[in-house]
């Protein structure tokens, strides 16, 4: 990874710097979505380049017990494949570890498996989902 790039927990990221982060790779950026869901989440990781740009995130969900889960892993479109996923990765597992989680659970499209499970250590395991479409 680039040593311009810096990594902190709990970084003070503002909702206009998560959509413009969601925007530079094509995403659909919601404003507000940020500031809406910051207080439910364990913590989360913002990675900076040497403006203080940010380049990468990972919020880190948790139930208050043993199980942390990862979610809107997000990197830069100008900064991907650079390492920048796997250290945001690598920190928010090192604090839920510390938080005292004994489990780090992700979700994630299959083109995304080399990533996950190969970048970041994760291995596969059998899990359930229901789709629960908005009302209205």
């Amino acid at each position: 990874m680039n040593t311009a790039i810096s990594c902190v927990w709990r970084d003070p990221i503002t909702d206009a710097e998560m959509v413009d982060l969601v925007g530079s790779h094509g995403g659909n950026a919601q404003p507000g979505w940020w500031d809406r869901i910051r207080e439910y989440s364990l913590g989360w990781v913002g990675a900076r380049d040497g403006e203080g740009t940010l380049v990468g995130f990972v919020n880190v969900a948790w139930d208050g017990g043993d199980h942390a889960f990862l979610i809107d892993t997000k990197t830069r479109g100008s900064w991907q494949r650079r390492g920048v996923g796997t250290a945001v990765v690598e920190l928010a597992a090192e604090r839920a570890r510390a938080a005292g989680c004994e489990w780090l659970h992700v979700d994630f499209r299959p083109e995304l498996g080399d990533f996950y499970f190969g970048a970041c250590g994760f291995r596969p395991t059998d899990a359930g989902l229901i789709r629960l479409p908005s009302a209205g």
